[in-house]
């Protein structure tokens, strides 16, 4: 796999959250997620967005980070929030969400931010054990979905 940065308003980076904000609605039973975001959040130093690609060059899977600091949503200076973590199906299982969540943490480390930090819901299990299995705890509700009963938001500190 061949994991690139790229702009979050790039037309395989769409596709991919196109595809990741289809399975939100089936999943929640709603348009998805609605955070507020803009390619620019995810540009150097303040944050990156990856795109992993197949032997063939398409895009199988996707992540990004954007960096926070202490504001009213409840983040922390020195935070990296990651986004858009997806894998199509057919690419699942292979460790591509592994290898993008590494990527991206290594990348926030060397832009000076000190947590990594995510949110993600109760019905995507598989994301939960993801999280859970690379060293994430739970912690303190953020972001936009922080007073949802569905939301669940992790931690990790980037020493």
């Amino acid at each position: 796999m061949d994991i690139q940065p790229t702009r979050y308003d790039h037309p395989d980076a769409v596709k991919l959250d196109q595809a990741v904000q289809a399975e939100y609605a089936e999943r929640y039973g709603d348009e998805g997620d609605a955070t507020p975001m803009d390619a620019e959040h995810f540009v150097p130093p303040h944050g990156v967005y990856l795109v992993a690609y197949d032997e063939q060059g398409r895009p199988v899977a996707s992540g990004g980070w954007r960096r926070q600091d202490t504001n009213p949503e409840g983040f922390a200076d020195g935070d990296a929030e990651i986004k858009r973590m997806y894998v199509v199906q057919e690419a699942r299982g292979l460790g591509l969400a592994r290898r993008v969540l590494a990527a991206l943490e290594d990348d926030a480390r060397a832009a000076g931010r000190t947590r990594m930090v995510l949110e993600t819901g109760t019905m995507q299990p598989e994301a939960m054990a993801l999280y859970e299995s690379s060293g994430y705890q739970p912690c303190a509700k953020f972001g936009h979905y922080r007073n949802s009963p569905l939301s669940r938001c992790y931690a990790k500190p980037l020493a």
